[in-house]
């Protein structure tokens, strides 16, 4: 990925911190994307150039074109190009039983989720098809696929993301443009903090590799689709679940 330039959205904690410094360490120059924590971001580009990497933070809503294709821009002033997009940006949602949820509820997840995606991608690819390159990946999540108690407007808006990456990639592949989910399994962050022990004890006996997920695991399957060895791979989906998604 040497001199390659990488946009990570809600790239300042979690597996977009971890995402862009495993990009940053493998030659990629990363945009930092943040929405509010602009400390969290500009702590991300300081460990980044501490180890030799190059990265700037740029706040932007993923969901708002206006403040993407600023963003877009300050990259191709910065940096010249850009290469890679990785739409990790994070929507709020509401955590109820179908019964209980309203439809403004689970709609406001549904449609943030896909703005931001689609607002994200919408600004990259006229580059991209300029140059006949581009890393287009998404993250998901399993839940997508496996339905959980209280988690309908997550994991229905996760599904919608991973149908809107099948038609990207099918739009693009003619000019050397890729489009793949990764989907995380449960992972150790600050936005998993809270759950219970007992509860995090009983995911990981029923994973196969035993144990949670960590930002790193993520990175390292985003850092493959964003280098020249996924060249041949375009709509697919890859769980990082440590098995859980196997059943």
């Amino acid at each position: 990925m040497n001199n390659k330039v990488a946009i990570v959205t809600g790239g300042s904690r979690g597996i977009g911190a971890a995402t862009a410094k495993i990009l940053a360490e493998r030659g990629a120059k990363v945009i930092v994307n943040y929405m509010q924590n602009r400390g969290a971001a500009q702590e991300v580009v300081d460990t980044i150039q501490l180890a030799g990497g190059k990265a700037i933070a740029l706040q932007a809503d993923a969901r708002d074109s206006y403040q993407m294709q600023q963003l877009v821009e300050e990259a191709l002033r910065m940096y010249g190009t850009v290469d890679i997009l990785v739409h990790n940006a994070g929507m709020s949602f509401v955590k109820k039983s179908f019964e209980d949820m309203t439809w403004e509820e689970f709609s406001q997840k549904v449609n943030d989720e896909l703005q931001a995606a689609f607002v994200s991608t919408k600004v990259v690819v006229p580059q991209m098809k300029q140059q006949q390159y581009g890393r287009l990946i998404y993250i998901s999540s399993g839940l997508s696929h496996q339905p959980t108690p209280n988690f309908i407007a997550h994991g229905s808006s996760k599904g919608g993301l991973n149908s809107f990456v099948k038609y990207i990639a099918k739009e693009f592949a003619s000019y050397h443009i890729t489009a793949n989910v990764v989907s995380p399994g449960l992972v150790e962050t600050d936005a998993t903090s809270d759950l219970p022990p007992t509860f995090k004890q009983h995911m990981e006996a029923m994973l196969p590799l035993g144990r949670l997920g960590r930002p790193e695991d993520i990175a390292k399957a985003v850092a493959f689709y964003a280098s020249d060895d996924s060249a041949y791979l375009t709509g697919s989906y890859m769980p990082v679940s440590g098995g859980g998604e196997m059943n």
